[in-house]
């Protein structure tokens, strides 16, 4: 018995990608025998936020209180035990398939006013799986009649093949990340440079304690940001490229999960905004009729 509702299984050559109907997330990608996300089976169910959209806003909303407009919102408390508000509001939702093609899928749901986010928004997530690898896009439309904050990310864990990430080599091209309390909430922001932060040069994870946003991110000529992650010994790996709104990246390498998922693989999550961009102002706001698109993908590689 699935849990996770319809799956929608993706193929080109020896690339095979799994969409889920819950969430619309993303529960496994292969390349043949090799397995590039630490996802889950059709019989589990979701944990760690594995493969999730985070909609209207990812990561966390201190207190879940913002002010918008003259009114201080509240939302439902969904990670207690730091008394905040988490990755958004269709996690949880069945959304609606609209396309199940052999290499691509797309899903849609909506946010409906609810306590602490009184607005309408249309959501689409769409897959594509190409000679390149796995590209996705997340589309938001603001299908009410006033402005509305919006924010967006994905958490997809990778893997190399490894026991643990430890030896994992971990390139992150970006010059800043922000420092976080013990909710993980940022106080301030500073460079990587000289910190036991700066993955701008690919090196070994170590024993180092990452849920850790990152920004300032470096673009290609293309516009992309890459960050990979490959095996100790260099012969492959697996690279997650952010484009059009993708402004940061949380690395979260598992420790605050159970055994035996702790630290077994890295949760890279492009995001529109930061943490707590509801509470600081700086989140997007979707006017009536606005959209906001975020783009990323996976490409696997080998020597």
């Amino acid at each position: 018995m699935t849990l996770t509702g319809r799956q929608l299984t993706l193929r080109h050559d020896d690339h095979e990608a799994v969409v889920v109907e819950l969430g619309a997330a993303l529960r496994s990608y292969t390349v043949g025998d090799r397995q590039l996300l630490d996802g889950f089976g059709a019989a589990e169910r979701i944990t760690g936020g594995r493969g999730q959209i985070l909609v209207p806003w990812p990561n966390r909303v201190r207190g879940g209180r913002y002010p918008w407009q003259g009114e201080e919102l509240q939302l439902p408390l969904t990670e207690p035990t730091h008394g905040n508000a988490i990755h958004g509001l269709l996690r949880w939702n069945a959304w609606e398939v609209l396309d199940a093609g052999p290499r691509e899928a797309a899903l849609e749901s909506s946010v409906w006013p609810q306590p602490g986010y009184p607005f309408r928004l249309r959501v689409r997530a769409e897959y594509r799986l190409g000679d390149t690898g796995l590209d996705v896009t997340l589309t938001a439309w603001n299908t009410g009649d006033t402005a509305a904050p919006y924010g967006v990310g994905q958490h997809p864990y990778l893997t190399v093949g490894t026991a643990a990430i430890d030896e994992a080599l971990l390139t992150v091209p970006a010059e800043t990340r922000l420092r976080t309390d013990a909710a993980g909430l940022p106080v301030g922001e500073e460079p990587v440079a000289g910190t036991p932060y700066d993955f701008r040069t690919p090196r070994a994870v170590g024993d180092l304690l990452l849920d850790t946003p990152f920004g300032a991110p470096a673009r290609d000529t293309h516009g992309r940001t890459t960050v990979r992650l490959a095996h100790p010994s260099g012969s492959h790996g697996t690279d997650l490229w952010m484009g059009e709104g993708a402004n940061y990246v949380q690395v979260y390498t598992g420790d605050t999960l159970p055994e035996p998922q702790r630290r077994r693989a890295v949760a890279i999550e492009p995001m529109s905004c930061p943490p707590n961009a509801f509470g600081d102002g700086t989140a997007a706001v979707l006017e009536p009729g606005g959209s906001h698109t975020l783009r990323w993908g996976i490409t696997p590689w080998e020597q």
